[in-house]
């Protein structure tokens, strides 16, 4: 429905007899950060075992898969294809036998300059098998002449410009390395192991922590290449630094799963204080609040309370027709929207009705949303959103429109309001939402709403 797609997402854990079992279930815990394919590389011995493939975790791993994935360690990756088509070779962990023995590679981010780098690497004689920009990376670190692979990833990782949160398997280390801005979130957990031992995990989000029963013991810092082998764990960070992080505020905004802790702060409560903060700045005069599903929940419930106004469930979302519902004639086509979320007129007719939604990018869906309330009975339907107007494309690891598609780019506020049919229309301000994640202004990345990008862009 949303016209962002999810980035991707990594996990990976060293020292622990069920690595890829583990690995499965975080990959399931952060699912919603890609669903177009999914895999597992674990290790046993000096050799890797790979399994990957088209789909959803759930379809690509089997139990027998499952089996045939032994070892201590192993590193995942869920994928939305914000660079490279969606077809097998894309997707990850990339794997190759290099000088220094085999490596593997989970990327979330995206390396601006890719481009460039793959033009220069074709020109050495490079043989690209897939389109993806962690290619590129992938071939960087095979033709540094040290046989040293920490230098190799560290010499690498000074040349890309953008965003990366690493996970990297050798057959003697587990690495997790994140770009200098820090752009996308990578933590590192530590459980135990049914040995009494210290089993490391590192994911893009907290909450595959809470599904093995990992321990978050910090984040892995902007601009640091944490390892860890069979010495123990080590971290060194590179020498470029920029004046500033720039962390991804659009994680709080809807990428991150709400019972996530993210850059520090717990995505839920972030989404609800920018619901509080949009209902001082924007209230209105109603009888309901009413969240769009899921991902306005947080938000709706904050302007609620804030407002004093009875929040309620007017939408219900079918959570079982999955991502990808066929339409296949255009005659059945506006049945999209309505096949996901179905107002209740049991609690919407002849009511003033403020519906909150976590953000809104082409218009199109908030305006079939309205229509539905409208539909339900609603007298009044007034939208808030619990993020400032999107007025520029991500280019940090995130599929986005480009901005002639992004309606607050090209229309007014009324006239937003007018084609999304809406009474009123409000957004909450940039000021708004960085009160809510605690950023004060600084160490956030609001490229999309403000047009400030941290570094320079190159051809998308």
């Amino acid at each position: 429905m949303k016209s962002w797609r999810e980035e991707c997402g990594v996990f990976g854990i060293w020292n622990h007899p069920d690595a890829s079992r583990l690995s499965y279930l975080g990959l399931y815990a952060i699912q919603h950060r890609g669903q177009e394919s999914a895999g597992i590389v674990s290790l046993r011995g000096e050799q890797h075992h790979v399994h990957k493939g088209l789909g959803l975790v759930g379809d690509v791993f089997s139990e027998e898969a499952l089996t045939q994935l032994p070892g201590h360690a192993a590193i995942g990756h869920v994928r939305y294809s914000t660079t490279g088509l969606n077809f097998l070779n894309n997707a990850q962990p990339l794997t190759a036998q290099l000088l220094n023995g085999p490596v593997a590679i989970a990327h979330n981010g995206n390396i601006v300059n890719a481009e460039a780098l793959r033009q220069d690497l074709k020109g050495q004689g490079a043989i690209f098998q897939g389109t993806n920009d962690t290619e590129v990376l992938l071939h960087m670190i095979a033709r540094n002449p040290s046989g040293d692979l920490l230098e190799c990833l560290a010499a690498s990782l000074k040349k890309v410009e953008g965003a990366y949160s690493l996970a990297v398997l050798s057959h003697r280390a587990l690495f997790a390395a994140r770009d200098p801005y820090g752009f996308r979130p990578l933590v590192l957990g530590e459980m135990s192991n049914p040995s009494g031992g210290t089993s490391y995990v590192i994911a893009s989000e907290t909450c595959a922590f809470d599904l093995i029963g990992a321990r978050l013991k910090r984040e892995i810092e902007p601009g640091e290449i944490f390892w860890v082998d069979e010495h123990g764990e080590h971290s060194i960070f590179l020498d470029k630094k920029p004046v500033s992080t720039a962390k991804c505020v659009f994680e709080h905004v809807y990428f991150a799963r709400p019972d996530s802790v993210v850059f520090g702060r717990s995505v839920y409560e972030a989404r609800q204080a920018a619901g509080r903060i949009l209902a001082r700045e924007k209230p209105a005069d109603v009888d309901l609040i009413v969240p769009v599903p899921d991902s306005g929940v947080p938000a709706a419930i904050g302007y609620a309370a804030e407002s004093r106004i009875p929040f309620e469930l007017g939408i219900i979302r079918n959570h079982y027709i999955g991502r990808t519902f066929i339409q296949p004639h255009q005659s059945i086509r506006d049945f999209g929207v309505k096949i996901k979320l179905n107002p209740q007129a049991a609690i919407l007719k002849g009511k003033r009705v403020v519906v909150v939604d976590d953000s809104l990018v082409r218009g199109t869906t908030s305006r079939k949303i309205i229509s539905l309330v409208r539909q339900a009975g609603a007298t009044e339907v007034h939208l808030r959103v619990a993020a400032p107007p999107t007025m520029g494309p991500c280019y940090y690891g995130v599929d986005t429109p480009e901005k002639s598609e992004l309606i607050a780019a090209t229309h007014s506020l009324d006239q937003i309001r007018e084609f999304v049919g809406a009474d009123s229309l409000g957004y909450l301000s940039l000021t708004g939402l960085q009160e809510a994640v605690k950023s004060e202004g600084r160490g956030y990345c609001s490229a999309c709403f403000d047009g400030k990008y941290p570094t320079p862009l190159y051809e998308r």
